[in-house]
């Protein structure tokens, strides 16, 4: 006798539809039970925080057969936001619970180890960019990327350092008071980027994100002087013009790099040093237009900065002449689009608060609903809680969707550690509480300018509590970085498979390697790249491209084992899906075809061998890809 679990949030014969719903969209849920349990009264039980409780009967189906009991009812929320649900049933004149026992499956008896299933509720006018969608993102800090000798570059001041050699490792010793000031400067800049946009669009870019590129004193630029004016070591506002405009004639969209939670001390707001004047900024002016912007404990010495960092003053969001600034007409967000940007991506989102967002969502999309907001959020965003408030990002009129932190961990746990279970569960919960318009979209990376690169991380020593002088002198031996562009191949596999747009930090392409800041943040390798690993970073845009399910296509797991992983991505609409075999092991692998493309009217090998009888072979770290058509 086949067997099945009373409930499966994953399996839409359970659920329907799969994942987060609109609002005032139905959702059916089914429970199966085996007749000898003699179980009555199944209800629904949805849980909106903050209200009553809402019990829902469920009915017996027609598929009830004479081993199962099928129960089946409708649940329509005309509230969005998160809400919880579990099941109660009769057993013996008994009142039972039905909840979640690990990711997805509905366990009888609450013993309490089991927790709510969720349902995230979403706007049913909430939409997503479509030019984001089935393609490939690459992130740039500007400085390190590609420098242009045609460009104006400022001289070295006694704040900038500028290194004479391109490849040198950035500076990360304190100076002589002990400080860390982040003032080195490889030269890279905007000219530089517009250069290399045949080298991106050969590579299958359809989108680059900027870190921050205004006017700031250190290399990062997250301390911002002045949003108005980009940095001089970059360039100049028309070289932000033509960048947007030659990236557009190749079919791809710049992203800017927002830092709205905090300012430089040293800027033309703060002027704390006195750079912009003796008596201008809040910090040396009281009457300045500023001083209510920040936080002041003890004016001018004491406020409140950001993680405790005195050269990163704190704002106000909600100060309503710092709203107007950045989101009112024509202020900061809307003269960077009119300049060409298509969006923005908003530095440490779970500390900007929500009338804020709601005020920057509005500016953004008064420029379109082609333009875009992503949020830096390390966790699942439908469930992040920052300062005692649940996050209402991902419900409409917030962000469109986030840096997809929760993916990057548990693709490099698997391909590293092969923690297969961990892997796909890590994967559908995202895929369940994520509204689809913003699953679409979801900034699938394997490194950031703020953890260290991939490579590193699959092949180097654990940094742990190592400190810098320690990832300074330690990289990867030979054997290393060979292993290293294995399993970073592997990995790459799944963040241009999986769901969401691939976004790959530059250099990872090319098998730059580094530990954390400032070792991940070294500059592109011109003429050293590994060209093996390009060129496959370019098939897998290939495939992607070829395989139009990536863009909105439904994620089917066949296999996933500790070395293997069999995965679909399906569009029922185009009818058409693409097969994915990933063999993450030493030993070349036969995989015979899975049952939708063995089903398939017409299949296509987008990458591969394929034997007489039908098997996939693949060769020990690699990956084979079918095209088929749903039959």
């Amino acid at each position: 006798m086949q067997q099945f679990p009373i409930y499966d949030a994953y399996d839409e014969s359970y659920k329907s539809p799969f994942g987060a719903v609109k609002q005032n969209a139905p959702c059916e849920f089914t429970l199966k039970f085996p007749r000898v349990m003699n179980v009555t009264e199944p209800q629904l039980v949805m849980v909106r925080p903050g209200h009553k409780e809402k019990y829902v009967a469920l009915e017996l189906s027609d598929d009830s057969d004479k081993l199962y009991a099928t129960y089946t009812c409708t649940y329509t929320s005309q509230h969005s936001g998160v809400h919880y649900y579990y099941f109660v049933a009769i057993q013996n004149g008994n009142r039972n619970e039905i909840k979640r026992r690990g990711t997805n499956i509905g366990a009888w008896g609450y013993d309490g180890g089991h927790d709510f299933f969720q349902l995230t509720v979403y706007d049913a006018e909430f939409d997503t960019p479509d030019w984001l969608k089935g393609g490939v993102m690459y992130q740039i800090f500007p400085d390190r990327f590609s420098k242009s000798a045609t460009a104006d570059i400022p001289a070295a001041s006694i704040d900038r350092v500028i290194h004479s050699d391109w490849n040198a490792i950035p500076v990360w010793q304190p100076n002589e008071h002990g400080m860390i000031t982040n003032n080195d400067f490889f030269g890279g800049n905007l000219k530089g980027i517009e250069e290399k946009l045949p080298y991106l669009a050969d590579l299958g870019v359809t989108a680059i994100y900027l870190n921050p590129i205004f006017e700031a004193h250190e290399n990062h630029r997250y301390n911002t002087a002045n949003y108005e004016r980009i940095d001089s070591m970059l360039g100049k506002e028309a070289d932000f013009v033509s960048l947007c405009k030659a990236a557009k004639e190749r079919g791809i969209g710049i992203i800017l790099d927002g830092v709205f939670s905090h300012t430089g001390a040293d800027s033309v707001y703060f002027n704390k040093n006195g750079r912009y004047g003796e008596k201008t900024g809040a910090y040396r002016d009281p009457e300045s237009p500023y001083r209510n912007w920040y936080c002041w404990m003890d004016y001018p010495h004491v406020y409140e900065s950001w993680w405790g960092m005195t050269t990163l003053p704190n704002v106000n969001e909600n100060n309503p002449e710092y709203t107007n600034y950045i989101c009112g007409q024509g202020g900061i967000l809307q003269k960077w689009i009119d300049l060409g940007a298509m969006g923005w991506r908003l530095d440490v989102a779970d500390e900007l608060p929500d009338e804020f967002i709601d005020a920057l969502n509005k500016a953004v999309k008064a420029k379109g609903d082609d333009k875009v907001i992503y949020g830096e959020v390390w966790e699942d965003a439908t469930t992040k809680e920052s300062y005692g408030v649940r996050r209402r990002y991902l419900i409409g009129g917030q962000l469109d969707s986030t840096m997809n932190y929760p993916f990057k961990e548990v693709i490099l746990n698997y391909i590293k550690y092969g923690a297969a279970e961990e892997f796909r569960n890590g994967v559908m919960t995202i895929l369940e509480h994520y509204p689809k318009p913003s699953v679409d979209i979801l900034m699938n990376f394997l490194s950031t300018h703020d953890i260290e690169r991939a490579i590193t991380r699959l092949a180097g020593q654990e940094v742990g509590t190592n400190d810098r002088r320690w990832q300074s002198e330690n990289g990867l031996n030979e054997p290393e970085y060979v292993y290293g562009v294995a399993l970073l191949k592997c990995a790459m596999v799944l963040q241009f498979a999986l769901p969401g747009v691939p976004c790959i930090y530059y250099g990872d392409e090319a098998g730059q390697e580094g530990y954390k800041d400032p070792f991940n943040r070294r500059t592109y390798p011109w003429g050293m790249e590994n060209n093996d690993l390009v060129s496959f970073t370019t098939e897998l845009s290939r495939i992607r491209k070829a395989g139009g399910v990536f863009a909105k296509g439904e994620l089917k797991f066949v296999e996933v084992s500790r070395q293997h992983c069999v995965l679909s991505r399906i569009d029922r609409e185009m009818g058409e899906g693409v097969t994915i075999y990933l063999n993450r092991s030493r030993r070349a692998t036969k995989f015979k075809p899975c049952d939708l493309s063995a089903k398939a009217g017409t299949v296509e090998v987008l990458r591969g061998v394929q034997t007489d009888s039908g098997r996939m072979q693949v060769p020990p770290y690699d990956f084979a890809a079918v095209k088929f058509k749903l039959s």
